[in-house]
């Protein structure tokens, strides 16, 4: 089943933050993530939100977002996310059946 990994996180430390993100996307798709949506302007419709930045990636299932957030490429560039920025990250489970299309931003 499919399963989105939804960032939502605020950046304190613009340089490192960027550093982080020039190396993200082929780490991403080395592990066969796809980047659906990055906004560092979402519209709140609802309620309020005290994030700066929200990301929204997809993958084949949970064992494939493991596999990518657990390997040496991606510990390596997240230290600098890790240091940079302050947020949550959510992991949710598709609807059965479905698999998310998607290609690269």
């Amino acid at each position: 089943m499919a399963v989105y990994a939804l960032a939502q996180i605020s950046v304190h430390d613009r340089d490192r933050y960027d550093r982080y993100a020039a190396a993200f996307l082929p780490v991403l798709a080395k592990y066969r993530g796809r980047l659906l949506a990055a906004d560092e302007a979402p519209q709140v419709v609802e309620g309020t939100w005290p994030y700066d930045k929200v990301v929204l990636m997809a993958f084949d299932s949970r064992e494939s977002f493991q596999a990518w957030a657990d390997s040496p490429e991606y510990r390596e560039i997240s230290r600098d996310r890790v240091a940079a920025t302050d947020g949550v990250v959510l992991l949710l489970d598709g609807l059965p059946g479905h698999r998310p299309s998607g290609g690269s931003a």
